[in-house]
């Protein structure tokens, strides 16, 4: 068994095409399916499904996958570890983040690492809190910026909290709601509602609190970013709870206080057992440029 041969197999699953695995892996794709077939009949089972319209991961290859990225991850690690002992830091540093960010200015960090550790490619991309955290579980992301509601992370993961923000109500101007002082989750749920998607950070804070206080609530729109959120929102299609920071860039809207809601916390997370010389050179940057806020 070859460490390309678990890169192939990983990318396949990832990109669910054997033509498109090959592409991100630079290979011709009559090569990739050979060491596919070749580390399949080394482990006696299927990974694949193959079917003319697309490719399907198999039990086994489930099975097979989890230990495929750790051992990629370690390889990684290892090759870090070897170059870091000179005089340079190598590799590669996977930064995921919720959007927007306004805890950390990410791009100055990014910036000043890049000065620092000019050697190390940087990949950068936003996704639902959900899936970033299972990318830090699965060593296939190095550091992700977070939000969540009060507690402590899932097993396996360490965190810096960042800061603390609000939520408030965000209504179209001229709404009933816009001039109260605040307002209560219950007279929220008479209203339809405006929302980010299922797996979002916010979303699990927001439903979690209408849970706590016992409100059913009716949310009649999701979108998958701040900017479309405060459009439905401005074109009176619901109203919606989002972070005070976040509401005081928007215009289209205005933004009430909205009592019952806890704060919720920002957090960059991590494996707390294997970090690369990379990742720990950019949480050190981050300790030295960005204080940590008070624990939950």
């Amino acid at each position: 068994m070859e460490l390309r041969q678990l890169a192939y197999a990983v990318a396949v699953a990832e990109t669910g095409s054997f033509t498109r695995a090959a592409h991100r892996c630079f290979v011709v794709q009559s090569s990739l399916s050979d060491q596919i077939a070749r580390l399949e009949k080394e482990l006696g089972v299927r990974l694949f499904e193959r079917t003319s319209r697309r490719v399907r991961v198999t039990p086994a290859g489930e099975g097979f996958l989890g230990p495929a990225r750790e051992a990629l991850a370690a390889a990684e690690r290892a090759r870090g570890e070897a170059v870091a002992s000179g005089s340079e830091i190598r590799g590669r540093l996977v930064v995921g983040t919720l959007s927007p960010l306004l805890a950390v200015d990410l791009p100055g960090l990014l910036a000043t690492y890049r000065e620092r550790h000019p050697q190390v490619r940087v990949t950068l991309h936003a996704r639902l809190v959900r899936d970033l955290l299972q990318q830090v579980h699965d060593h296939t992301c190095d550091i992700a910026f977070v939000d969540t509601g009060p507690g402590g992370l899932p097993r396996g993961l360490s965190g810096r909290v960042l800061a603390h923000d609000d939520l408030v109500a965000i209504v179209p101007h001229g709404h009933p709601l816009a001039g109260a002082a605040h307002v209560t989750l219950s007279r929220l749920a008479e209203e339809e509602m405006v929302d980010m998607p299922l797996g979002s950070g916010i979303r699990r804070h927001t439903d979690a609190a209408f849970a706590a206080a016992r409100v059913t609530r009716t949310v009649s729109f999701e979108a998958d970013s701040m900017p479309l959120l405060e459009q439905l929102v401005a074109r009176r299609l619901g109203i919606g709870l989002v972070p005070a920071a976040t509401a005081a860039r928007m215009t289209g809207v205005t933004a009430v206080a909205a009592t019952g809601v806890p704060p919720r916390t920002v957090r960059a997370v991590w494996l707390t057992a294997t970090t690369s010389p990379a990742a720990r050179a950019f949480l050190r940057l981050l300790a030295e440029q960005v204080p940590e806020a008070p624990a939950d």
